[in-house]
């Protein structure tokens, strides 16, 4: 019994690997980023409201700075956001 070897098929045997390679590091980047993402949004938003929270306290106001600040930190997390995701706000890619 032989054993056949696989007909050539005219790419060098480390092309395969190659491609093997750069679909699993795009697999692993895209999977990073949606990792990553709820927690800039999340972390935004957290750190906004809770400096809002500190000056409400400082300043014995009722907590319109907290909200002021939450709304602030949600804006410039979702600008975040957008601006990591390929084809962001500005169109170019993410580095």
């Amino acid at each position: 019994m032989t054993i056949e070897e696989p007909a050539d098929s005219g790419a060098p045997p480390s092309a395969g690997r190659a491609k093997a390679s750069r679909a699993t590091r795009q697999a692993t980047n895209q999977a990073a980023l949606a990792l990553e993402l709820p927690f800039v949004l999340v972390g935004t938003i957290a750190l906004g409201a809770a400096l809002g929270y500190f000056l409400d306290h400082w300043m014995h106001t009722r907590p319109i700075f907290m909200f002021v600040l939450g709304a602030l930190g949600f804006a410039g997390g979702l600008r975040e956001i957008l601006r990591r995701l390929p084809g962001g706000a500005d169109g170019a890619k993410p580095s």
